[in-house]
């Protein structure tokens, strides 16, 4: 784990959750939430956080549902909005009402709901391997190769997914992170294994139902899934700074996800990293928090 974060502590929000942050920097700077994904938490960021904390107050929750954050039950809690909702409180138990935000995989999501339902909270916008909601659903209903690679989407959302994940000491789930990696980047040590298979001990089914809340997912022979909804791009722009960071060879979640982009979002900047996966964080993290940081303290 990087020096300078500090862990352990803990928000009370107003609608009884209560969320496990990370933080580095000041507490008068201005505040950067990152929003981590599944199946990760917090230390997602721990190579981001010392950097950021120069210039910011960087906080990373678990969000809810992960490690040592609230669990509440029922799949409606973890509908994106409720999730965006916390992001607010927590900044607000912080004394902050407006914020810098990033997010990856779910917290990207989560980032983008926020940043659509409530933009005069949001300053500026970084998020990393998460797609937007609108080319999501287009591809979804139309590109084979986005629902090929989607596929795993409707097992996390069956029943049973998290007793079968947990099974050989998490080794499927540990497959998530050794199942698209480089060689030439190798991130998970053995002390972040164990680290993550403690997390995942703490229980699965809060991170599972997220994939279970949400609309967009493949669909299949008896369930249209993404396919069936009807987006109006007008009610999704985005209208702050934003910079997307994208690994290109990420198995999951495919490069045209990209396109169009500008056309929901004014202010866009788009980095593209050839080599990296998924798991850009933990590949490039000097370059991602440089670049977080570069755009983040941008005029």
């Amino acid at each position: 784990m990087s020096a300078g974060i500090a862990t352990g502590q803990y928000a009370k929000l107003p609608n009884g959750i209560s969320l496990h942050f990370a933080s580095s920097g000041e507490r008068d700077a201005p505040l950067a939430l990152l929003l981590h994904g599944f199946p990760e938490y917090w230390a997602a960021w721990d190579d981001i956080l010392p950097s950021l904390g120069e210039s910011f107050y960087a906080v990373a929750p678990d969000l809810r549902g992960f490690n040592l954050s609230s669990k509440p039950d029922g799949v409606h809690a973890y509908r994106a909005h409720e999730v965006a909702n916390d992001i607010v409180a927590l900044a607000e138990w912080l004394g902050y009402r407006n914020f810098d935000l990033v997010g990856h995989d779910w917290g990207g999501a989560v980032a983008w709901n926020l940043a659509i339902a409530m933009p005069a909270r949001v300053h500026r916008l970084v998020v990393l391997n998460s797609p937007h909601p609108v080319p999501f659903a287009r591809e979804l209903a139309r590109n084979p190769a986005q629902q090929a690679a989607s596929s795993y989407m409707n097992w996390l959302r069956a029943p049973g997914a998290g007793r079968a994940l947990a099974q050989n000491d998490f080794a499927r789930l540990e497959g998530f992170f050794t199942g698209m990696q480089r060689t030439d980047r190798p991130w998970l040590t053995e002390e972040r294994r164990q680290r993550y298979r403690a997390v995942w001990s703490r229980g699965l089914e809060g991170g599972l139902n997220y994939y279970r809340a949400s609309p967009l997912y493949p669909p299949t022979p008896d369930d249209p899934g993404g396919s069936k909804l009807t987006l109006n791009p007008a009610d999704f722009m985005v209208r702050m700074p934003t910079l997307v960071i994208w690994g290109m060879t990420d198995h999951a979640l495919l490069p045209a996800l990209l396109d169009g982009l500008d056309e929901l979002i004014p202010q866009l900047a788009v980095e593209r990293l050839a080599c990296a996966t998924h798991w850009l964080i933990h590949e490039e993290p000097q370059f991602v928090a440089s670049r977080i940081r570069e755009f983040l303290t941008s005029a």
